[in-house]
């Protein structure tokens, strides 16, 4: 058996607190009581729909600490994606990202329907629908080779709104 799925991120953070509210706040995140005993400055989160033990650790460090510069100057972790059901939950977290002032992006990958942010330290994810495997066609195979400008009212037209995501790519059928 090989690897099968990434498990959980670690991102180093330079406010514990604030950056849980964020995460809590604006995409839903819930704080799992694990942090080992007599150890500050960290927190385990998980993700809204799962049933994973923790999908993101934060570790704070110093709060001086300045911003990566993976990609710019150093290699390093360029972002984090992380599936959601369906195209007006993608709506909805939209929603949220940009009250938040942490709406980047929004891209077309023709297989992928995608939102990017940042969190507040600037370490950016993406949010991402997956077209399921029975609707998959040439234009969205296609659309692979490319980087589309998201119209999501065009995407919800053509797939539904509620349609779940990933079915048959990366959630069983």
């Amino acid at each position: 058996m090989g690897i099968h799925r990434l498990n959980h991120a670690v991102l180093y953070v330079s406010d514990l607190e604030r950056s849980v509210a964020f995460y809590r706040d604006v995409l839903g995140f819930r704080r799992v009581p694990m942090t080992p005993d007599g150890f500050r400055g960290a927190a385990f989160l998980q993700a809204p729909d799962s049933t994973n033990d923790h999908d993101l650790g934060l570790f704070e460090v110093d709060a001086d600490a300045g911003r990566s510069p993976a990609g710019r100057s150093t290699v390093g972790l360029y972002h984090l994606a992380w599936e959601l059901d369906t195209l007006d939950e993608l709506g909805a977290t939209a929603e949220r990202l940009a009250a938040a002032g942490a709406l980047v992006g929004a891209s077309d990958h023709g297989t992928t329907k995608s939102l990017y942010g940042h969190d507040p330290d600037g370490l950016e994810f993406e949010i991402v629908w997956i077209v399921p495997a029975d609707l998959l066609d040439d234009a969205a195979l296609a659309g692979r080779k490319r980087i589309g400008r998201l119209d999501l009212d065009a995407e919800k037209r053509r797939y539904g709104g509620q349609t779940r995501g990933g079915v048959g790519i990366s959630v069983p059928a």
